[in-house]
């Protein structure tokens, strides 16, 4: 018989290296899950700690009958942990994302003193080390006791539950062959599935006759297959039956049928919190991806808990998995991709939901080398190995040259994109891909990334590039939603992301360590406007959503407010009087004109949703960040002349002529000269050269910034080309 014993409670913790040899009474008392990182980790800057700190807890050693195993289960120690018993070191752990054991059995006493050193601090083998997320330390999830008789299922190896279940589809759906491994010391195992029970040493094969699919969100069907020893040990599984396929031309195909996966990206942190989330937690993550009304998503940018992907396999999300290998290869860490591989697809073999095994993300941002491709190649062999019935993918940055040799690796690849918002025009994303898929027509092709940072407390009537308003963030999402639903052959799309995020590193859109990429805030609480784009989209549920309720004051004599809705028509009302109805998709602007204080309503069906706006004399500074005004509008129409170049014009138009191009280079000069991001960095990546031959000038301008190219400048260029004919 196995029992699991809770082992969160009682823990002593303190920032040190020293292994005790007594319980430390006066040591911090805390309850697992914990990171010492809730908060700092959160606020970046110079209170942000990364090192060794010291997890300690005294225990009875509970009744044992002859031949029992005690084993130590830690479900997730950020990044490198050790174990000691007693005095003796029994394990060390280099992953901060994956379930690992140790047996404690011929170390024990009556009187156990165990201890735990985690450590997060900077190294050069153990990923992650560079990314734009916080890389927390603790023991941030559960951590078990499991008594287990002398002839037991495996615990020793790589965390992995002891029983693997394959279940292939034939094709017509209609038979599937499930393969059902175990791993254990004993003779025999009985393994049942479906009703069916064999008794055999280690594998059992089973026919199941038209088979109850896992059929994505609409049917999420699961079978358990069970195994148990004589000696009373048992463990077991779920398991869905669903044939994946994927196609250049038609994306994704779940059991024959396209089934484009559009969805959204997850980190597991959460404020106040940081990593160390409960199950409560991660129904209410799962509560908010059904709301949205996703199918797929991808669960960034390591191994997640099993409790989220057990819920992934409830609700039929179909998910991307991966690990943290990622922006910068490390030489010294290319154990560590394996067995973090190893790990993840050991453990997590058995989840329907999983569709795919992440290679890596944005590996090449720092550069290319052949010790990079020989990584990748190792990890694309292993994952084929461990499981040949998924794909490998990996996620590029758009500055990689498509004919990279990286490329070809994985079996299907994806894009991480943030055109119109990091720099580039929203109409870049569009033609990039299309670029592509001309290009490498037999390739699969998907956009594992794309956003634009938003805090909602900034509101703009003229919404632009970098302004963190949470009306640009609708028009960022507008576009891409467009871009996505106009290609059906992009097998996965991934928002980037559903929730905002700590990264230590930020200090940006008016709130410090955080990435505000997300639809929902951090916490949880605030729904960002473009979350219901994305719900007027994908779900099924009937609503109707007015944007901009937080963007109370409005200067403008006639404003623009939107509607988000899966009905039509939808019908606003302005103090109680109809003012239009209209009858579309997904989204629904109207223009109010601005008297008072007015009452707004929508109405589609039976849905309603009610804000309140009021016309004031000056633009309400608290709306726009990092300004004295708002967005300010430096032309007029007859600034330009359409017969001659202007800054709207592309840079690369404007380089193809030499006059033209003599104004760009000396404003180029001095951009570098200014150390401006955009073309410091287009001055070494040929990739990011390329791309800027599309964006306009107006754009790169912007993007350098008014401290580097004043307002005045801006003008003063512009009439030196309206003095160009084109």
């Amino acid at each position: 018989m196995r029992d699991i014993i809770d082992f969160n409670e009682d823990w002593r913790f303190a920032k040190t290296d020293k292994v005790p040899t007594a319980l430390p009474e006066d040591w911090e008392a805390v309850t697992l899950p914990h990171t010492w990182n809730a908060v700092d980790g959160q606020d970046g800057g110079n209170d942000y700690w990364r090192g060794t700190a010291m997890y300690c807890k005294d225990f009875e050693t509970p009744a044992l009958n002859k031949g029992d195993r005690l084993y130590l289960e830690v479900r997730g120690a950020a990044n490198t942990a050790e174990v000691w018993l007693n005095g003796d070191k029994l394990a060390r752990h280099e992953g901060g994302y994956s379930t690992f054991r140790a047996d404690l059995t011929d170390h024990l006493q009556a009187q156990n003193l165990l201890s735990l050193s985690v450590d997060n601090a900077p190294n050069d083998t153990v990923y992650p080390q560079s990314a734009d997320f916080t890389f927390y330390g603790g023991l941030y999830r559960d951590v078990k006791l499991l008594r287990v008789p002398a002839h037991h299922f495996d615990l020793d190896t790589y965390g992995a539950p002891g029983i693997q279940v394959t279940p292939v589809l034939s094709d017509d759906l209609r038979t599937a062959t499930v393969t059902v491994e175990t791993w254990h010391n004993a003779d025999a195992v009985e393994i049942t599935v479906d009703g069916v029970t064999q008794r055999v040493e280690k594998t059992a094969i089973f026919t199941i006759q038209n088979p109850h699919l896992w059929d994505g969100v609409d049917d999420p069907y699961l079978y358990t297959a069970t195994a148990k020893l004589d000696s009373g040990d048992a463990v077991s599984a779920r398991f869905g039956c669903r044939k994946i396929a994927l196609d250049p031309q038609q994306g994704f195909l779940l059991n024959n049928r396209p089934y484009p996966l559009r969805g959204v990206s997850r980190h597991q942190d959460r404020q106040g919190l940081g990593n160390a989330i409960t199950i409560r937690e991660h129904r209410e993550d799962m509560e908010i991806i059904r709301e949205i009304g996703a199918n797929t998503i991808r669960l960034a940018h390591y191994q997640h808990a099993q409790e989220f992907y057990d819920l992934c396999d409830e609700n039929g999300l179909c998910v991307w998995a991966e690990i943290p290998y990622i922006t910068q290869h490390m030489p010294n860490g290319r154990a560590n991709t394996i067995l973090q591989m190893t790990e993840l697809i050991r453990q997590c073999y058995n989840h329907p939901s999983i569709v795919c095994w992440g290679l890596s993300n944005e590996i090449a941002v720092h550069g290319m080398s052949e010790d990079l491709l020989e990584n990748h190649r190792i990890l694309n062999d292993l994952c084929h190995r461990l499981d040949h019935t998924r794909p490998t993918t990996m996620a590029h940055a758009f500055m990689l040259d498509q004919d990279s040799p990286l490329i070809d690796i994985a079996d299907i690849g994806s894009w991480n994109l943030y055109f119109g918002w990091y720099l580039g025009e929203l109409s870049q994303n569009d033609s990039f891909l299309d670029e592509y898929h001309a290009k490498h027509p037999d390739r699969v092709i998907g956009f594992s990334e794309y956003g634009a940072d938003a805090n909602p407390q900034f509101q703009s009537p003229h919404p632009e590039q970098g302004d963190y308003s949470e009306t640009f963030q609708c028009v960022y999402h507008e576009h891409l939603l467009q871009c996505i639903e106009a290609r059906p052959w992009l097998w996965a799309t991934h928002v980037w992301n559903l929730f905002d995020f700590a990264a230590d590193g930020r200090d940006e859109g008016g709130k410090r360590g955080q990435n505000q990429k997300g639809l929902v805030t951090f916490d949880r609480k605030l729904k960002k406007d473009a979350f219901y784009l994305y719900k007027a989209a994908w779900s099924r549920e009937p609503f109707v959503h007015l944007c901009g309720s937080r963007y109370v004051d409005r200067a403008e004599d006639v404003t623009e407010v939107k509607v988000y809705s899966n009905l039509s028509p939808v019908t606003l009302y302005v103090d109680g009087k109809e003012l239009e109805t209209q009858a579309g998709k997904t989204v629904f602007p109207f223009k109010v004109p601005l008297t008072g204080e007015h009452v707004i309503e929508a109405k589609a069906g039976t849905c309603t949703d009610r804000m309140q706006i009021r016309k004031v004399d000056t633009f309400n500074l608290d709306y726009a960040f990092g300004r004295k005004g708002p967005v300010a509008n430096w032309f007029d129409e007859a600034d330009f002349n359409s017969a001659c170049y202007s800054i709207r014009d592309t840079m690369g138009t404007l380089q193809a002529n030499p006059e033209a191009a003599a104004i760009v280079n000396a404003v180029m000069a001095k951009a570098r000269a200014s150390r401006g991001q955009v073309a410091q960095t287009a001055s070494q990546n040929p990739a990011l050269q390329k791309m800027m031959a599309g964006m306009s000038f107006q754009g790169i301008l912007k993007k350098a910034g008014e401290n580097v190219i004043p307002a005045d400048m801006v003008r003063e260029i512009n009439a030196k080309l309206q003095k160009i004919k084109i």
